[in-house]
């Protein structure tokens, strides 16, 4: 790590321990993603985006590429815990970065509440005998006392599970190809990618608005550029590494699955919560069918959730030691060295949150939405603060870093938000008007946002 990138510069003091490597942050970036992660999902990405769930993770991928070439560009600038938050108020304005941060808190705060529902759904499926409320609990306290005793021991437990979740994922693949060869399924198709019968931009963007929920989570390794051996440098090449990775992976198991569903026309007809699963057992039996089903739980309700708690905790800490939310979840273990306040207060809400979404109809699938719609919106300002505070500010003659490719990240994410789910977007806008109120009240308080450091001496270009 470069001496200028001490966060002194910035008026902060170094409270979180640097010992995350360059194979922890991509190991990191993978779990929070899930190798596996289309397990739950594939159904709905198979039925948005009419039978071309390949093309959805696709297209994605391509999306939220040009997303983390804008994040490399202000994780250099700004290498600070609180990702966007930082990036938006330090690169264009204090205030923007509280609306930012507000907005990609609808990410981060309702995303472990999601990964634990499914989790315990899919748990009490294997086990009814222990309540979905019971295995919801059980998930967020193991989590919990991991998290709380520092992100040493999370990232030693991450390489576990990613071992865990690429094994199973090597046996679906291995079975699912001897399958078709022996004649099961539809064949070798390429309808997975492309349908010319059914294809159409809004129908794809639709499904791209919800197969974004697998890659959210490379973001979240920024979140860590304030505990990482080798500063900015280490996190650009870890976010893009992690987020190629996990596309690679979502799109060939995918592409595997459409191709062994049992029953195209009425996955096309309705979305299925066992769809990966039901084309499991076409590949191997009712064993793999058990064995994806657990490995989904698993993987979302520890690994992911686990990793998810880091984030938004961090996402907390940043905020309030610019005084931009309650001071109390500033509040840093002096011998763990992580904000214990933040990871108790995202506990406490991921059991509230997933026990009131348990209750509600289509529940998952209104709660997938909301989060992207969050995340969207958050990357959307970050390709603006790349162009305000590099081309703008400093006038970079890098036309193609600090201004092509951020309009290019933000068309296409901009399109995403207009063909995503009419709800999702009716309640992004109300979260954002409830953070306006908030800044607005801020302002007549006397307590205008305000972010530290800003006088730092600036990189050269």
């Amino acid at each position: 790590m470069q001496p200028q990138e001490h966060i002194e510069q910035f008026g902060y003091r170094q409270e979180l321990r640097r010992g995350v490597g360059l194979t922890d942050l991509v190991l990191y970036g993978l779990n929070f993603m899930v190798p596996i992660a289309p397990f739950a999902i594939f159904g709905l990405v198979y039925y948005r985006s009419a039978g071309m769930p390949v093309l959805a993770y696709l297209v994605g991928m391509v999306a939220l590429l040009f997303t983390a070439a804008s994040y490399a560009q202000m994780v250099k600038a700004f290498p600070l815990s609180g990702s966007v938050y930082n990036y938006a108020g330090r690169g264009i304005s204090a205030p923007v970065g509280f609306m930012t941060g507000w907005a990609i808190l609808l990410d981060y705060l309702l995303l472990p509440g999601l990964l634990y529902l499914i989790a315990s759904k899919a748990m009490n499926a294997g086990v009814p005998q222990v309540p979905v409320w019971a295995w919801l609990i059980i998930f967020v306290a193991v989590n919990m006392v991991i998290n709380l005793r520092g992100v040493r021991m999370t990232i030693k437990l991450t390489r576990v599970m990613i071992a865990a979740e690429l094994v199973v994922l090597a046996l679906f693949l291995v079975a699912g190809v001897w399958a078709m060869l022996q004649g099961a399924g539809s064949g070798f198709s390429l309808s997975p990618l492309f349908n010319p019968e059914t294809f159409s931009w809004p129908v794809v963007f639709a499904a791209v608005s919800v197969a974004t929920l697998s890659f959210l989570g490379f973001d979240g390794i920024s979140m860590l550029v304030e505990e990482s051996t080798g500063g900015s440098a280490q996190v650009s090449r870890a976010m893009r590494f992690a987020l190629i990775l996990a596309g690679v992976l979502f799109i060939v198991q995918v592409w595997v699955a459409a191709l062994l569903v049992p029953d195209p026309a009425a996955l096309l007809d309705h979305s299925s919560d066992t769809a990966f699963q039901d084309a499991a057992a076409v590949a191997g039996g009712d064993w793999l069918r058990q064995l994806t089903s657990h490995a989904t739980a698993v993987s979302w309700g520890v690994a992911n959730t686990l990793v998810a708690q880091v984030a938004v905790s961090r996402l907390l800490y940043a905020m309030a030691r610019d005084r931009q939310l309650p001071a109390f979840l500033a509040k840093v273990s002096v011998k763990n060295s992580v904000p214990t306040n933040a990871i108790l207060l995202v506990s406490a809400l991921s059991v509230g949150l997933g026990l009131w979404v348990s209750a509600l109809k289509d529940g998952v699938e209104v709660l997938s939405s909301l989060i992207n719609m969050g995340a969207l919106v958050a990357f959307i300002v970050l390709h603006v603060s790349v162009i305000v505070h590099y081309r703008i500010r400093q006038r970079s003659a890098d036309l193609w870093s600090h201004l092509v490719s951020p309009l290019i990240g933000m068309a296409i994410l901009v399109f995403v938000v207009i063909n995503a789910n009419i709800l999702a977007q009716m309640t992004g806008f109300v979260w954002l008007g409830v953070g306006a109120i908030i800044l607005a009240g801020m302002y007549v308080a006397g307590r205008r946002p305000t972010v530290q450091g800003l006088a730092a001496p600036r990189e050269r270009v």
